[in-house]
């Protein structure tokens, strides 16, 4: 089997936002040597902005006498055609040859392995797995950084290796699995399916009609479409599903998520007919505060009406049962006034801490541990900000909590001039915030927390 190992310096961008090849160097590898090669500056259709001509040492001077694409397209089809197309982050390089191949007039399809994926599951654990990092680390030399031929000679050295520790047969199954996902795709979706990326998204269904009838996200927006369409002993319902699917589209996100985010975004307006509308994770309960007949502030947790302004929202009665008993602990309330159980120790004092769970307190003092708990539920709500990768290179993500609800997410690119939190926000496009959006963000800031910027600092300063 041969493999064309590609790398491409750009203009920036992404391949479907008009950014242009400024470089391209391929390697043919047999799996033991290299048996051809190919590598040119390519002179673009705009000018090469001035961060990426420092990033890369590639400017306009550089290229002026370069040839344009479409005059070298020929070669770069030759030469990878019928061939195993192989890169360090193979999407981005796949997507920008493949659109620049095709507006040259050459239908473009292969399979595709990605050397930080193969990285990541043949040799585990490494900190970090961009190509400088991982040369590092795996003692590849690499020279002339951020140029194409000095990362493809690396990426071929990189994958030469990898092969020789696969004892698992990784790229066998990788190779297999991707001709599987081939196989299944009606002919109709070919071409919409050929165009979608190997990174996380939202993708869209469409009917005749052009009228969107499903929704999905994908941490692998091809991979997930894919599975659609190879399901086995499928339902009557399913298949007519399959059949009424006329095209397909999709939105890239930076994150898986962005991903999560902006699918239940689009389900909440599109309301899409093949959808079930996430009606499981509106929230259906709340946490009331009122006084009653003997002055004391009682929180309990009862279902949510249309016009309730509960403190907080819950999608089950036990989360909130939950976020209650925590607080009764933490401040000492009194479990009856709470409506949770028959408190057993209402006659008891806690003489350290001077707190008495009962109702035998005076009102006043007892509603100072209540206004102490909603205090820390407020501030337990905060406003901060999550920076992450972006759908490219040159860009990062950022989704942006205000006051504990969700405020609006978007992209922001390496280059902007970020002097302030809100010159942030003015990248960002604002949403409507929603319960299941936020416990979707808790989720993911339980698990990384050091994702999360708090108002008080810049992380793009």
């Amino acid at each position: 089997m041969d493999y064309a190992i590609v790398d491409i310096e750009t203009s920036g961008g992404n391949a479907a936002g008009g950014g242009s090849i400024t470089e391209i160097a391929i390697r043919v590898f047999d799996g033991q040597t290299v048996i051809d090669r190919f590598e040119t500056l390519v002179k673009p259709h705009h000018q090469i902005p001035p961060y990426i001509a420092l990033l890369t040492g590639i400017d306009d001077a550089m290229v002026q006498d370069s040839p344009g694409f479409n005059d070298i397209a020929k070669d770069v089809f030759s030469m990878l055609e019928g061939r195993v197309f192989v890169a360090h982050n193979v999407n981005f390089d796949y997507c920008f040859v493949k659109q620049h191949l095709e507006s040259a007039g050459y239908r473009f399809k292969t399979n595709q392995l990605c050397t930080v994926q193969l990285s990541r599951a043949i040799r585990p654990g490494l900190p970090s797995y961009n190509l400088s990092n991982v040369c590092s680390a795996l003692g590849i030399e690499l020279t002339n950084r951020h140029r194409a031929g000095g990362d493809v000679d690396a990426t071929v050295v990189l994958f030469q290796k990898l092969l020789q520790w696969d004892r698992e047969g990784i790229v066998a199954m990788l190779l297999e699995g991707a001709a599987g996902a081939q196989r299944g795709i009606p002919d109709a979706l070919q071409e919409d399916f050929d165009q979608l990326p190997n990174g996380p998204g939202v993708y869209y269904f469409y009917n005749e009609a052009r009228q969107v009838i499903y929704v999905g996200k994908a941490r692998d927006i091809k991979k997930r479409v894919a599975q659609h369409f190879k399901q086995r002993n499928a339902s009557l319902k399913r298949q007519n599903f399959i059949k009424e699917i006329s095209s397909i589209s999709c939105e890239p996100c930076g994150t898986e998520l962005m991903a999560f985010i902006l699918e239940a975004l689009e389900i909440k307006w599109i309301y899409p007919k093949h959808n079930q509308a996430l009606k499981k994770y509106e929230p259906k309960f709340g946490l009331f505060v009122q006084e009653d007949p003997d002055g004391y502030v009682r929180m309990k947790i009862s279902g949510l009406g249309k016009d309730d302004q509960p403190v907080q929202v819950f999608t089950t009665r036990q989360g909130g049962m939950n976020k209650l008993r925590e607080l009764t602990r933490r401040f000492g309330l009194c479990a009856d006034l709470c409506r949770l159980r028959r408190c057993e120790c209402c006659d008891y004092i806690d003489k350290k801490n001077n707190l008495l769970c009962s109702a035998n307190q005076p009102p006043a003092r007892y509603n100072e541990k209540v206004a102490r708990a909603l205090s820390f539920l407020k501030e337990d709500t905060g406003t901060f900000y999550i920076i992450d990768k972006g759908r490219n290179r040159e860009e990062k993500s950022c989704i942006w909590v205000e006051n504990g609800a969700f405020y609006g997410m978007g992209y922001i690119d390496n280059s902007a001039d970020i002097y302030s939190l809100e010159d942030i926000k003015d990248h960002l496009t604002r949403y409507t915030n929603t319960h299941y959006i936020m416990q979707l963000i808790i989720s993911f800031i339980c698990k990384y927390p050091h994702k999360v910027v708090p108002v008080n600092s810049n992380a793009f300063a």
